[in-house]
């Protein structure tokens, strides 16, 4: 059995997830190998609210440059969790 911390990394602050709370959408990264019920479970004990659904998808790399060196950046899963009615995490 994990521990929540070990699932849920942190919150996923862009201008789209900003504005899905509005929707009781909200928007973490999470660990790869974690699965949509163990991320629900994840959540439900993490903030004390119902979920009502999980989607999840995994990143993919971007190319990206530091001065001359190319590169890439990391691949990670995000989870975008919708909680029930009257549900609300404060970020």
């Amino acid at each position: 059995m994990k521990h929540y911390s070990d699932i849920i990394f942190a919150p996923v602050i862009t201008e789209k997830s900003m504005k899905e709370k509005q929707n009781n959408i909200y928007t973490f990264k999470c660990d790869r190998k974690a699965t949509k019920p163990q991320i629900k479970k994840a959540i439900e004990e993490a903030f004390n609210v119902k979920v009502k659904s999980v989607n999840t998808l995994i990143t993919k790399a971007k190319k990206r440059r530091v001065g001359k060196y190319p590169g890439k950046t990391k691949t990670y899963k995000k989870a975008i969790v919708t909680l029930c009615d009257g549900q609300t995490i404060d970020m």
